[in-house]
């Protein structure tokens, strides 16, 4: 073959470098412990509610049950008290989350987009109020409540959940609100709009995963907190929550640990369900609510 006729050979891809890689293995490695053991609890809890009672009881632990069964289940579902109290932890929760978007929107928005005097003392008390163990505040709340004639009562439960859930509900918007260039609202202002309307049909769109990500937080805090269920909640049995609900099985005879893991899998089931339909937005609103501010 002549050398005109030659085709030339394709270059050779250059070859990865080895040493990135095996800069990342330990990273790789932690991650994968890490997973490990924040799974592993989950794991177990579920794989213990479909244990037998006597697999559950045995002195030898098994990783994965050699028999199946429904049993705890049925059980959990068929206790006194569950469509009751589950039907309780919805209202509260949904009451805590709706009212905490709505007071820390317009917060958020006259942070991020007015200029008044206050405006950084007012954000210094809200991350105060966020760093505050909200732990340390069930004895004035407790007192608060029982000379207002709040004890026992479940719009108590949801203003101490909004309570909880607003100031980071705040911080979040506000960094997220800060993303939004504020000529989009002024050129809708420019076409007729009220500032009102502006912010409502071209900010609240964009607002969409922020949105998300602050009501999947307030959510699972207010789904899963026990103490000023227990605390508040004393006379009136018919109004605690899902958290207080799972100590029912508990007795003088000991725990029925196949009955609580099994209700304790089906009390995590909405906030697994909620996360695993949001977690595109969420991710981006954590994201955009923590780059300005």
């Amino acid at each position: 073959m002549s050398p005109r006729t030659a085709r030339p050979r394709k270059p050779a891809r250059p070859r990865r470098p080895v040493r990135p890689r095996l800069r990342r293995l330990p990273l790789n490695i932690a991650a994968a412990v890490t997973v490990v053991v924040c799974l592993f609890p989950v794991y177990w809890m579920i794989a213990t509610a479909f244990k037998p009672s006597k697999d559950i009881r045995s002195a030898d632990p098994q990783l994965l049950p050699h028999t199946w069964t429904l049993d705890h289940f049925r059980r959990a579902v068929e206790a006194d008290g569950f469509a009751l109290f589950w039907r309780n932890s919805v209202l509260v929760t949904l009451g805590a989350v709706l009212l905490a978007l709505l007071v820390a929107l317009g917060a958020a928005f006259a942070v991020a987009r007015m200029r008044w005097k206050g405006r950084r003392q007012f954000m210094l008390m809200i991350f105060i109020a966020q760093m505050a163990p909200w732990e340390s505040l069930i004895i004035p709340v407790y007192i608060i409540s029982r000379d207002t004639d709040m004890l026992d009562r479940l719009p108590t439960l949801t203003l101490i959940y909004f309570m909880i859930t607003l100031p980071f509900t705040v911080v979040v918007l506000r960094g997220f609100i800060g993303t939004i260039p504020p000529e989009l609202e002024e050129a809708a202002q420019v076409d007729g709009c009220t500032r009102t309307g502006a912010f409502r049909r071209v900010a609240m769109p964009l607002l969409a995963p922020g949105l998300m990500a602050t009501s999947l937080f307030g959510f699972i805090t207010a789904w899963n907190e026990f103490a000023y269920a227990n605390f508040l909640i004393i006379k009136q049995q018919d109004n605690r929550t899902l958290p207080v609900w799972l100590s029912s099985f508990q007795n003088t005879f000991g725990t029925d640990w196949g009955a609580t893991m099994a209700a304790s899998t089906l009390f995590a089931l909405p906030a697994l369900v909620i996360f695993l339909l949001l977690q595109r937005h969420v991710t981006s609103g954590f994201a955009a609510g923590a780059v300005k501010g």
